[in-house]
């Protein structure tokens, strides 16, 4: 009777143990895709922010101003003209204080990667460290059986021989 059991044990565990690195690459895929999401995430996030940090070209200010007109009130152009330096000023300043806060996102961007990736990975050293445990305790179990089993062959062509 051990003879069914054992003809449908060690398959079923085969099956079994396919199983289960099935599953294991399952989730390792699904953990690289959302990786590679947010790894996408950040660089877009990083390259967004350096492009739009590039110095302001003078170019684009002499745009803004309108066009001269003759010198009719001249006290009327001096306030537009004032006007329109304030407001290039307190645009200059909105510049400055989004390309701060742009400089500082992308700062922590690049901290919190860098703790997920040192978290990362010593996430992947205790799950190495539980599958070498694990591995190794299946393979001394299996050397174990292995080495009962020669014992049983050897004992029984003894026995053999002798009777």
């Amino acid at each position: 009777m051990t003879r069914p059991a054992l003809r449908w044990t060690i398959p079923a565990l085969l099956a079994l143990q396919l199983l289960m690195l099935w599953l294991q690459g399952a989730q390792l895929h699904r953990q690289n895709q959302v990786l590679q999401g947010l790894r996408e995430d950040i660089q877009a996030l990083t390259e967004s922010l350096d492009y739009n940090q590039s110095p302001v070209s003078g170019s684009d200010d002499t745009d803004a101003v309108p066009a001269r007109t003759p010198p009719r009130a001249q006290s009327h152009t001096h306030v537009a003209v004032l006007g329109i330096q304030e407001e290039q000023e307190a645009a200059a300043k909105d510049l400055q204080a989004s390309r701060e806060s742009a400089q500082k996102a992308v700062k922590d961007a690049r901290e919190v990667r860098s703790k997920l990736s040192i978290e990362e990975n010593a996430r992947k050293a205790e799950e190495a460290k539980k599958v070498q445990a694990a591995t190794s305790s299946w393979m001394n179990w299996a050397w174990a059986a292995t080495g009962l089993v020669a014992a049983a062959l050897v004992a029984r062509s003894v026995i053999r021989r002798r009777g």
